[in-house]
């Protein structure tokens, strides 16, 4: 069958992509939760990035086989397809668009693919840029032996949420924006698009997670950050482990979140605490070819 056979429908809105692209993405609801999570977020608060996004579903006779969104200045992300052409033509829809793609995030075979695609049709260089793993809650373990106790953040852990924040971000991504880590702080105020949820002993903050990106089904947790000096105590694990429970109490039948698979610290303590590993997702990153 040609690439011409295969269709790219794009979207202006999130919700008219959750209409034509949601239920497949629900046959493998926990592989896709980062997708829904991005269009709940563009629902509930459409002046949170500021360009337009790119939101398209790839159809084989009015089947959709992919789907795919981007947020500027983040990753394209990817679905899983099993169908051979839809990666093609996504990247010559996005080519004949003049999309900038700084990267993209998927599942291990689907992102090296688009990759090498993409990098070869625009003379770029692509870099593996992050190796992580998929898991899916729906029974907390919780850990013994940590002294403290949950609550919600509120506005008055603002400042202390935007250090936390910023800092995951320096520390596990190698990035930081203030104005990026500001604004997604004060969107979960303004729009209840996230709750961040702060454990502390003795009635100091020692460990610090939020829940965002709701699926049909579940939600995600991420980050999860506790400061050097208080690390070591369990406090991760009690954070992660209370903000997991909260939501299943709330009516969730799962819980997301991402690992770095080069963090084995971070992929045991989750595991002990209830989580199942899905599926592995790459991170590439596009430059200029000869660039360093």
């Amino acid at each position: 069958m040609s690439e011409a056979s295969v269709q790219v429908e794009r979207f202006s809105d999130a919700q008219a992509f959750l209409d034509a692209a949601g239920p497949f993405l629900a046959e493998h609801e926990a592989e896709h939760n980062l997708l829904f999570g991005i269009a709940a977020t563009l629902i509930i608060d459409p002046e949170r990035y500021r360009d337009q996004p790119y939101l398209a579903a790839i159809r084989r006779d009015d089947e959709v086989v992919a789907a795919a969104l981007m947020t500027p200045p983040f990753n394209v992300v990817l679905s899983s397809t099993d169908d051979p052409e839809a990666i093609a033509a996504l990247g010559h829809d996005l080519g004949r668009n003049r999309v900038p793609v700084p990267g993209v995030t998927a599942p291990v075979e689907i992102a090296r693919r688009f990759a090498e695609m993409w990098a070869e049709r625009h003379g770029l260089s692509a870099t593996h840029a992050m190796a992580e793993r998929i898991y899916r809650l729906e029974r907390v373990t919780p850990p013994t032996g940590v002294s403290g106790t949950v609550r919600i953040a509120t506005h008055v852990d603002r400042d202390l949420l935007i250090d936390w924040v910023g800092a995951f971000l320096v520390e596990a991504l190698e990035r930081e924006e203030e104005s990026q880590v500001q604004g997604l702080v004060d969107s979960a105020f303004r729009t209840g698009s996230r709750t961040f949820y702060i454990w502390e002993d003795d009635g100091r903050p020692v460990s610090l997670a939020s829940a965002t990106g709701p699926t049909p089904n579940g939600i995600r947790v991420g980050p999860v950050y506790t400061p050097p000096d208080a690390r070591r105590q369990g406090y991760g694990s009690a954070v992660t482990a209370a903000a997991s429970q909260a939501q299943l109490d709330a009516g969730r039948k799962f819980v997301f979140l991402f690992t770095d698979l080069d963090n084995p610290t971070s992929n045991k303590i989750y595991q002990a605490i209830g989580y199942e590993p899905v599926i592995d997702i790459d991170q590439w990153t596009f430059r200029p070819a000869g660039a360093p």
